[in-house]
């Protein structure tokens, strides 16, 4: 929805410059260029300026925000354990770093992403993989089962923790293209 509301903007945008264009070189039969383009030249009512500058404002305020959602953010969660001793909080992004270091550094893979979601008593992991083409994706998916997972599981103290992987690969550099 979004790409089509925008194509249709883009759409309505060049076709009114490009007439605009048109007529200014007066490649427009029937339509002299140098005729106003409104009739008489007296002002309108001062209510009217007042009317379009507010809706300029309201959609200018619009578009900002529309342009400010298309920042791709991470939300970041907190967690928060109450003890006798005092209150402990730890964000997500303060977790999952460590932990994605330590697979970014196993062999094929160029990024990872992770992200921990649910309560500190119950969380779940999303991993986004960034691999080589030709890596070995059982063996990186093993090594996360095998080494990673157990760490974290032990670094959060909880006995469960459902992860998801998603392998994006990138082109190898050794691949060879068809002809």
């Amino acid at each position: 929805m979004n790409r089509v509301l925008l194509g249709l903007v883009g759409l309505v945008l060049l076709l009114g410059g490009g007439g605009a264009l048109a007529v200014h070189f007066g490649v427009v039969p029937g339509v002299d260029r140098d005729t106003p383009l409104v009739p008489g030249t007296a002002l309108p009512p001062t209510w009217v300026l007042v009317v379009v500058a507010a809706v300029a404002v309201v959609l200018a305020l619009l578009c900002l925000r529309w342009l400010f959602g298309q920042i791709p953010r991470r939300e970041v969660a907190e967690w928060r354990w109450s003890e006798e001793a005092g209150d402990t909080r730890v964000t997500t992004a303060a977790v999952t770093e460590p932990f994605s270091e330590e697979v970014a550094a196993y062999p094929g893979v160029r990024k990872v992403e992770a992200e921990l979601t649910g309560p500190h008593t119950a969380p779940n992991l999303a991993l986004v993989v960034r691999a080589h083409g030709d890596a070995d994706l059982r063996g990186i998916r093993r090594r996360i089962d095998d080494e990673g997972l157990p760490r974290l599981r032990q670094a959060l103290e909880v006995r469960e923790l459902p992860a998801t992987v998603e392998f994006r690969l990138a082109s190898s550099r050794t691949a060879t293209r068809p002809r």
